[in-house]
């Protein structure tokens, strides 16, 4: 199985979204890409972390890097939990948070 690095190329795979589903080369298109994981929805450490990514998104619009989060809950749980982030972090989410198992990630061994 080949090893994903920081700064490899991430597999292109498809996910539902928050802001519906996407094909992840596609949605990058020329652009840069944070993917960030985040365990479980609805703990106070990753509501941090998705807070603060929110904070510095204009960073990361100005030099032109898309920002997505990703969890094995369900959209509809992401959706649910984004105000509950919002009132505790004061910001709006402003990124796509999308559920795609780990395992959907791993190149075909055929």
């Amino acid at each position: 199985m080949a090893t994903i690095r920081i700064g490899s190329i991430a597999p292109d795979f498809t996910q539902k979204s928050t802001e519906g589903d996407i094909s992840f080369h596609q949605w990058a298109g020329s652009s840069w890409a944070v993917l960030f994981s985040h365990p479980k929805d609805f703990t106070p450490l990753c509501k941090t972390e998705l807070g603060t990514v929110a904070k510095l998104k204009p960073e990361f619009d100005k030099r032109n890097v898309k920002v997505i989060a990703v969890s094995v809950d369900d959209v509809d749980s992401h959706k649910r939990w984004t105000s509950d982030i919002e009132e505790t972090q004061k910001t709006k989410l402003n990124y796509r948070s999308s559920v795609t198992p780990i395992a959907r990630w791993r190149p075909s061994t055929t």
